[in-house]
């Protein structure tokens, strides 16, 4: 059992955690509006699933993975039943689709925080957040080619240019069980070379050693039987159909041998995407395959997918290495300045210009402006100076002298220049001033 975290502990974030603050999540608005853009083009729907669910659905990933034996976050709730938080983005989505088996081919795409309690490393935390897609229902290497197309323009979308893609084919139940003898066979010969963990457990899974970093192994696999070399026809046509397809839309990629990616429901196409400007022990930026059986494996009806993860983190970071998607500068339309209220004469959200204020900022909001003000009686110096800070193009400064001809005063905060609106006219003015559109204010 663990310990209790100490009283100076106990209310920071937990170890493996972080908080997302402005301006920095201004970069994460940015990212995820992109791909919800992109994704939508390519006819994808927005799925949400649990942040949890019952143990069983990630048992499907696969027993022997570290995933499953080793960084899941599983409990019992107080029903007794078993539950597990999210480690990975597809089984739930599968789970999902066989619940409520809408119609092939299902395409959608997820924005969800996943969980695994292993070493945090840079850009990927126990809690981490990775935005994907999943299609579900058909066997189409076409399908393939679409759905890596898409991963591969969403980070070139961002500015992205360092990063290669690796795409392999794990084969399938036909002529993967005659690799993975022929592996073994390899593996247990050369067993004196593996690390203590490969030689764990290449009898029971030894597609997880050709993805060990330790160069021990990494020798030992260099010159291990390759898939490839046994795929069936239809598998192996399937992966040329798969390479043509990229090619045809130009899509750069390299083959690569021992890609096996980290989780066991893979079959045929997988595919990664590493970036360049990161150190090549962290650079994974995301990757996936397909997993023609996994449906089945959870007592659905045969429905063969495909999908990926990104994660958000990892990206990030490999958006700071290449200096692309600079966390945006703080910037508003409009600032209204109470200086009535500060004078300390009718002022504040009881007063007649109070209410004015609250009036002509709802106004600007509805309207489609961005706008704020100060708030806790202020000078007009220092309302003007939040304004600056915030990076406001004009302010609209509420004064008497403007309260009594039925005007207010506008301040272009870049030249400096201010002049004199009507009150009717101010919100139509600072529309047509900053090119924006005008809606109606909706009451």
């Amino acid at each position: 059992m663990q310990p209790a975290p100490a009283a100076a502990d106990a209310y920071r974030a937990p170890v493996g955690t972080h908080d997302v603050l402005p301006p920095e999540s201004g970069r994460w608005t940015a990212l995820i509006a992109a791909f919800a853009a992109r994704a939508g083009r390519f006819g994808y729907g927005l799925v949400i699933t649990p942040a949890y669910e019952h143990v069983e659905v990630f048992q499907r990933v696969g027993e022997g993975t570290d995933v499953v034996r080793k960084e899941m976050y599983e409990f019992e709730d107080k029903g007794g039943r078993r539950l597990a938080l999210r480690p990975e983005g597809t089984a739930p989505v599968v789970r999902a689709y066989i619940q409520h088996r809408p119609t092939p081919p299902w395409k959608v795409w997820y924005l969800s925080p996943h969980f695994r309690h292993e070493k945090a490393q840079r850009g990927r935390y126990r809690q981490h957040h990775q935005l994907g897609v999943e299609v579900i229902g058909v066997d189409d290497p076409a399908l393939d080619v679409e759905v890596i197309s898409l991963a591969q323009g969403f980070l070139t979308s961002l500015g992205l240019s360092r990063f290669r893609l690796a795409i392999n084919s794990l084969g399938d139940g036909q002529c993967r069980p005659g690799y993975l003898e022929a592996l073994r066979a390899y593996l247990r010969a050369h067993e004196s070379e593996l690390c203590e963990d490969s030689r764990a457990r290449y009898e029971t899974n030894p597609l997880r050693v050709l993805d060990c970093k330790v160069p021990s192994c990494v020798a030992v696999t260099e010159r291990a039987p390759q898939l490839l070399e046994h795929l069936c026809a239809d598998c192996k046509a399937h992966f040329e159909a798969v390479q043509a397809g990229l090619d045809a839309i130009g899509v750069g990629h390299e083959i690569a041998p021992r890609l096996v990616r980290g989780l066991d429901y893979y079959t045929r196409t997988t595919f990664e995407f590493a970036s360049e400007a990161l150190d090549s022990a962290q650079n994974a930026l995301g990757g996936g395959g397909r997993y023609d059986r996994l449906a089945e494996e959870m007592g659905g009806p045969p429905s063969p997918g495909i999908g990926f993860g990104i994660g958000i983190e990892r990206v990030l970071i490999a958006c700071d290495a290449e200096g692309v998607l600079a966390a945006p500068e703080p910037r508003l339309d409009a600032f209204v300045v109470d200086a009535v209220g500060a004078a300390g004469v009718g002022g504040g959200p009881l007063g007649t210009a109070g209410a004015e204020v609250m009036a002509l900022l709802a106004e600007l909001r509805e309207t489609g402006l961005s706008a704020d003000r100060a708030y806790g009686g202020r000078s007009v110096r220092a309302q003007t100076k939040a304004a600056d800070r915030a990076g406001v193009r004009y302010v609209v400064l509420v004064g008497r002298a403007e309260m009594e001809k039925g005007a207010v005063a506008v301040r272009d905060m870049e030249s400096g220049e201010q002049v004199e609106v009507s009150r009717s006219r101010v919100v139509s003015w600072l529309h047509e001033h900053l090119g924006t559109t005008h809606r109606e204010l909706g009451r």
